[in-house]
């Protein structure tokens, strides 16, 4: 296995484990790796310092006592709060799939009975959606979507 440190195209840097770098270069260009935090698939390795192994030198630290680096607890509060965002919608609203964009203008042009909706658009109907003063927010795309 090896391990790499990768940067998204927003900067955002996180790690991935990888059988070897055959494998996270196929995953790469088929956009199969996403960033944990934006969802962003512009994926690239980082420089690396490869390990090597070596005999315990006059102070260096002692392994046992090293501590291990934890999670970010923000990224961790941020998750869960985009996840409980996407419930209250999810159960809340009324899912209309890809009529979506259809749906949004009824409401906004009071053709339908105002009520919260969620679906899908694509990005063409969206920006057609934002010109016209139709007010919507895409949902957040959660890790576990990737997956």
């Amino acid at each position: 296995m090896i391990h790499y440190t990768l940067l998204c195209g927003n900067g955002h840097e996180f790690e991935g484990w990888f059988r070897n770098s055959e494998d996270f270069d196929k995953q790469a260009k088929a956009a199969a790796i996403a960033c944990p935090i934006c969802a962003s698939t512009a994926i690239e390795k980082q420089i690396m310092a490869p390990a090597v192994a070596r005999t315990k030198q006059e102070g260096a630290p002692d392994p046992e006592k090293l501590r291990v680096a934890a999670a970010d607890p923000r990224r961790a509060a941020l998750l869960e709060t985009l996840r409980q965002i996407r419930k209250t919608v999810t159960e809340n609203a009324d899912y209309v799939g890809d009529r979506f964009p259809e749906e949004a203008r009824k409401i906004h042009y009071r053709e339908a009975e105002p009520r919260g909706i969620y679906g899908e658009a694509t990005p063409a109907e969206a920006r057609d959606l934002a010109e016209e003063g139709i007010e919507f927010h895409p949902l957040p795309v959660l890790p576990e979507d990737r997956n």
